[in-house]
């Protein structure tokens, strides 16, 4: 799944895949020109993720939209557990930024023209994979 958390598509999708978040590979679609927070944020998710705690951060950006700045970022990784200072250092490393422009190169790369996209099977498609099993 390619997609932005600044995104209220993705966000519905990331709802329907919760059940199947052990088969998703999420990656970053952070095109700052269509949406100023993505790229922080997914930088953000990344540094959440250096402590454990990608998927967390990734739910609670997805389910509450309405407060995706700098100060709210802080309050969900007190709420998470996660080191805050860390957490500001790791976002900033130019290894994480670099990470984000990598993801969102290979989403443009693969034909994604908007968020979310998911590749399955090889093929790109805006439509919602199946859950397994159904």
């Amino acid at each position: 799944m390619y997609a932005d958390f600044t995104c209220p598509q993705c966000a519905l999708a990331a709802l329907e895949l919760r059940e199947a978040q052990a088969q998703t590979v999420f990656r970053h679609m952070a095109i700052a020109s269509r949406h100023r927070r993505a790229v922080p944020l997914a930088q953000a998710a990344e540094a959440a993720g250096a402590q454990g705690r990608f998927w967390e951060f990734h739910d609670s950006l997805y389910e509450d939209q309405g407060r995706l700045d700098d100060p709210h970022l802080w309050e969900r990784c007190r709420a998470l557990g996660i080191d805050v200072e860390r957490f500001e250092a790791d976002r900033r490393a130019p290894q994480v930024a670099e990470k984000v422009r990598e993801q969102t190169a290979a989403a443009l790369r693969a034909g994604a023209t908007g968020t979310p996209s998911f590749l399955v099977g090889g093929s790109l498609t805006a439509e919602l994979p199946s859950a397994p099993g159904g």
